[in-house]
């Protein structure tokens, strides 16, 4: 488990960190992807850079400390399938990331599993790449 320094904003987005943060998730993309704030290597490391802004959970989720890393990882790797960066293909594996990021941080298993459920019946548009 590895913490976020971030900050809240008054802006479109809620969240936007105040350092880089990276992490081994596992998606393996055929080609390093490299975006202004999103880094994704083949090796399945994410690099997500300072100031990127996000917008943390989306009804019906609340912002609280055990949710705002797995939040912070889950919409970039929307945001990378949005620009078609990534394949959507990858979208159940970035459901799953934020799972397994919400256990890590302590959340309890009821929590983690309805998270994880709305996202997977209600977060498809979200992800989708824009036309």
């Amino acid at each position: 488990m590895s913490e976020i320094s971030y900050r809240k904003i008054d802006k479109r987005w809620k969240y936007q960190l105040t350092e880089s943060y990276g992490l081994i998730i596992g998606i393996l993309p055929p080609d390093d992807i490299m975006t202004e704030f999103i880094t994704l290597f083949t090796d399945g490391n994410i690099i997500i850079k300072r100031y990127y802004a996000w917008d943390g959970a989306t009804f019906p989720a609340w912002d609280t400390a055990n949710f705002m890393r797995a939040s912070l990882v889950h919409d970039a790797l929307y945001q990378l399938m949005r620009e078609r960066q990534l394949d959507i293909a990858w979208r159940n594996h970035a459901d799953q990331i934020l799972r397994a990021i919400c256990l890590e941080e302590g959340m309890n298993r009821f929590r983690a599993n309805y998270v994880y459920w709305a996202v997977k019946h209600f977060a498809k548009n979200c992800a989708e790449p824009k036309k």
